[in-house]
């Protein structure tokens, strides 16, 4: 994925929870001037095993290793470099435990910051030459990378201690981030023996733990983030100021693709407090001394707008036009068999339409990035997802070379997709502005939450028709499923790597690997032109296609007189790992078991990012229609569990994510014009209506797989089950508050 982006960035990594911080090459030339200090640098292939070299810093000149994962400082604390963005789903915690496992450390000793943006080094394994965050791949892509970088420090230390103690290398042991050595009697911390350990030849390869000797992984470590967090004291890019920073929001096109003819901003300028306003190639900026002087200068702009070339349909032109096109063959997916054959001698035959709206990802904190732009330079603070695209958006806007530009990515809050854009599009206007007033001032530009829910990126609309055939003994024969919908990556950077044939992978997962076993299948897909702009939502195809097929399978069900578990288990004997999720949640739940009055259950299993996870819904409904999910149990099988509480919180989370969505939003166009603004009308899921939510981990020797997207998609269809088996009513049109169905 993304291997065709290619990026130079030389860039340096701030920390969030402590400023100011020198960075890596201060910090070992400031460590070698006064001979104590170190950094272990690890240069790590790809693939395979072995360490490269460290770096030696003998000098406050020595040549360094800018590649490095291991900080070790006098102090004896440990900082692991995280390459990939910590947005809330626990990379820090993760990845730190990789390295603190092989190295012996103990927890305490730990620390955490982001590593600098510079893909030669940082880049994400399974994207290729790419640095960034997504697709549920931090722990999957970098689980043997940061066991190796503990394993290499751990072994320059021992080493040092050696040659430090005259002793055989093989006698020495680590435990606790102590370096002991029994016969002598001696011992060291971490800190005493680093700077000797820098100057060590690394071995040429170092042994990874056997699992059965990990002491870390597998184990519930206090997370890295927290402190800071509940203190205040992290930084994340709302809270990055600068001397003389100026403050941005937009005005941007009413409709999509409508372009800018010409404004007055009279009014704007007799805010106090405003200082400039300019045009740039996204809309209309106002700065500002502050966020709320801006935000007026900007709401009294005078602007008029070409609209002619802007999206000008309604949601329900859009829709029809999908159901339309449903009615003709699409470009081809996955095609198994006989399909239109074996529907036709089915003994039975069921279809289903589906209507999925856009969605919004509305991140609790506010796009929002900061510029320094100078003539030489140009810096840029963000909660940066995928630094690679980010930093070419700056670097092709400041008109500066690569190495001039500097890309410090932010803890932020929340993402759901939305910060990795293939347009840079938050980094870009904030460089744009930047450049409008010749850098004069540093720029922060912040989006309200209404440019959020006004402003595009959505999850697509998409529209689903699925047709399937029984015969006389209730197997299932024959499956259809045709998808009609916008492309996320069409003309996009990623369009090389994940169209092929004409099939936007995105757009499809989910429906064409589904994992029963049907002698006839086939799927097909309508890519439409919509002039909105999309982008992936948390788990990305999965959101929709789950729906479609565990809602479909439960009809399917019905219709064969069969148990929804059994009609699956019967389905799934080439899928064990999904038959084990299955079986397991629906064991825990007591499927089949008595219930509470007024309370119906549902499930749902599926899998996305190469976790399987299933669950059981439970839920009441008042008499008022209100619909109560009471509990949801969640069977999960992410191959090795590095952190079992961060598996269950980012189940929770997803869950909790996913049923906001089918609940209550939908993103909905009037004449083009987006008719949802805030919190009041696209509304996440509320605490009250949160459900109890059980999760069981499936214990796996497997390589850890995804957690922070595979727990949104079953939840959809165990509901819509779970509220078939109380109304007797079929919901395949969302949000389920379109039919009377609210969150009590």
């Amino acid at each position: 994925m993304l291997a065709g982006l290619k990026d130079k960035t030389m860039v340096a990594a701030e920390s969030p929870a402590e400023t100011p911080r020198t960075n890596r090459r201060q910090f070992l030339k400031a460590s070698a001037a006064v001979g104590a200090g170190l950094v272990i640098g690890v240069v790590l292939p790809q693939a395979g095993s072995k360490i490269a070299r460290a770096a030696a810093p003998t000098g406050a000149a020595a040549p360094v290793n800018p590649n490095a994962f291991v900080r070790i400082a006098p102090d004896n604390s440990v900082t692991v470099l995280i390459k990939h963005i910590e947005f809330g789903q626990g990379t820090y915690t993760g990845l730190s435990t990789l390295v603190a496992e092989e190295l012996d450390a103990d927890w305490s000793q730990m620390r955490a910051e982001h590593a600098p943006a510079d893909a030669t080094l940082y880049n994400n394994l399974h994207w290729g030459s790419v640095q960034g965050t997504g697709g549920s791949s931090s722990i999957a892509n970098a689980y043997t990378q940061m066991r190796q970088a503990g394993a290499g420090a751990r072994a320059l230390l021992v080493m040092a201690a050696a040659d430090l103690w005259g002793v055989p290398a093989g006698e020495i042991t680590v435990s606790k981030g102590i370096v002991s050595h029994a016969g002598s009697n001696r011992s060291a911390p971490f800190g005493e023996l680093a700077e000797r350990a820098a100057q060590m030849e690394a071995p040429a390869e170092v042994a990874l733990k056997d699992p059965a000797d990990f002491i870390l992984i597998g184990k519930d470590v206090p997370r890295l983030d927290s402190r800071a967090k509940t203190r205040g004291e992290a930084i994340y890019t709302i809270d990055k100021t600068l001397p003389g920073m100026l403050t941005a929001v937009m005005a941007r096109p009413p409709v999509f693709g409508a372009t800018l003819t010409s404004f007055d901003d009279t009014a704007a300028r007799a805010v106090p407090g405003v200082t400039d306003v300019v045009a740039v190639p996204q809309g209309v900026a106002v700065l500002a001394e502050g966020y709320w002087a801006a935000k007026n200068g900007r709401d009294a702009l005078e602007i008029v707008w070409d609209e002619t070339t802007g999206e000008t349909r309604g949601s329900a032109e859009i829709m029809a036009e999908y159901k339309a096109l449903a009615d003709q063959p699409g470009d081809t997916a996955r095609n198994d068999g006989a399909v239109e054959e074996a529907l036709a001698s089915a003994d039975k035959v069921l279809e289903a339409d589906y209507e999925f709206p856009f969605l919004a990802h509305a991140p609790m904190e506010p796009l929002d990035c900061v510029v320094q732009l100078g003539p030489d330079s140009c810096d840029v603070w963000t909660g940066s997802q995928i630094q690679t695209v980010d930093h070419g958006a700056a670097t092709a806007i400041s008109g500066l070379k690569p190495e001039q530009v500097r890309v410090h990515t932010l803890l932020a809050g929340g993402s759901f997709g939305r910060r990795a854009t293939p347009n840079a599009d938050m980094v870009s206007e904030a460089v744009s502005v930047a450049k409008a007033i010749d850098g004069r001032a540093p720029v922060k530009v912040i989006w309200t939450r209404e440019d959020d829910i006004q402003g595009g990126k959505y999850r697509p609309m998409y529209f689903q028709r699925l047709r399937a055939g029984l015969d006389a003994e209730g197997n299932l024969v024959a499956w259809h499923h045709r998808i009609v919908g916008q492309s996320i990556v069409r003309n996009t950077p990623f369009a090389g790597a994940l169209i092929q044939n004409g099939i936007d992978k995105t757009s499809v997962e989910g429906a064409d690997n589904l994992p029963y076993a049907i002698p006839n299948m086939a799927v097909d897909l309508h890519t439409t032109d919509v002039n909105v702009p999309v982008l992936w939502w948390r788990a990305v195809g999965s959101t929709h296609t789950a729906y479609s097929t565990e809602a479909f399978i439960d009809e399917l069900a019905e219709a064969a007189g069969r148990d929804p578990v059994e009609f699956r288990m019967a389905m799934l004997k080439d899928h064990p790992r999904h038959a084990a999720v299955l079986k397991l949640a629906t064991e825990k739940a007591g499927w089949g078991g008595p219930l509470p009055e007024g309370r119906s259950r549902g499930v749902a299993v599926h899998e996305s990012f190469n976790s399987y996870v299933a669950q059981v819904a439970e839920i009441s409904i008042t008499d008022s229609g209100e619909i109560k999910v009471e509990k949801v149990v969640c069977a999960v099988d992410c191959g090795l569990a590095v952190n079992p509480d961060v598996v269950k919180a980012q189940m929770e989370g997803g869950i909790g994510y996913g049923l906001g969505a089918i609940l209550h939003d939908a993103i909905t166009l009037d004449g083009g014009r987006v008719e949802q603004s805030n919190f009041h009308d696209y509304v996440p899921l509320r605490i009250n209506e949160m459900p109890e939510v059980e999760v069981h981990i499936v214990p796996s020797a497997e390589a850890p797989t995804g957690v922070g997207e595979p727990g949104t998609p079953p939840v959809g269809p165990a509901v819509a089950n779970a509220v078939y088996a109380a109304t007797g009513r079929r919901i395949r049109q969302l949000p389920m508050a379109l039919h009377g169905l609210t969150g009590a």
